[in-house]
């Protein structure tokens, strides 16, 4: 009896361990704006649900990291915004940072990807220091209001990515939790939005 306890504990221990290296789960807490909070827990990685039922971004207002302001304009200016929600507790969203800048910067014009870090304007400091040494240099967003918080609000996984089109719209299917192939995965969810939208497919830059 005393060794099957002892291999059902760390079997456990193996599973939990596999588990919190894909995502981290949890709801967040608008009540707490500027402070946005996201729940500690893991989840395995997967690629579920449609963005659409988080919400849209068609009217809001959001302060970013550098303190400048981040508009339902600034989304109408591309074709397509990929969007990284993470925390600072997450460990896999950390992990993927590097991946998201490296594929951020090869992307054309006329997409963009930027990040709003939960529970960042608790500590700016460590963010922006958090950011920079993964090579990161897009908008990160910490607080805002209208739509831009009813989606948080319904952010329950970290990191959770979606694809905005240029009305707004959440497009597509929410892409939960670390991608082993971070690049191949945004690629194919852009250029399947793309091709709805009637517009071209994008190829990275070299």
């Amino acid at each position: 009896m005393k060794n099957r306890n002892i291999f059902v504990a760390f079997t456990g221990i193996v599973l939990s361990a596999s588990i919190l290296a894909a995502g981290c789960s949890g709801g967040t807490d608008s009540a707490a704006d500027p402070d946005l909070t996201a729940g500690s827990g893991s989840v395995g990685e997967f690629s579920s649900g449609t963005a659409g039922e988080l919400g849209s971004l068609k009217s809001f207002s959001a302060t970013a990291l550098d303190g400048s302001t981040f508009t339902q304009e600034d989304i109408m200016a591309k074709d397509m915004t990929i969007i990284n929600f993470w925390s600072l507790t997450c460990g896999p969203c950390i992990e993927e940072m590097p991946d998201l800048a490296a594929f951020a910067k090869v992307l054309p014009d006329n997409v963009q990807v930027i990040t709003v870090c939960l529970d960042g304007a608790r500590d700016e400091e460590y963010t922006e220091n958090l950011l920079s040494e993964t090579e990161y240099e897009g908008v990160t967003l910490l607080s805002g209001d209208g739509d831009f918080m009813s989606v948080v609000d319904n952010i329950q996984y970290t990191p959770t990515t979606v694809i905005v089109d240029a009305k707004g719209n959440l497009v597509g299917d929410a892409i939960i939790g670390r991608q082993k192939d971070l690049s191949e995965t945004f690629l194919a969810a852009v250029n399947t939005a793309l091709e709805d939208a009637g517009k071209e497919e994008i190829s990275l830059e070299e």
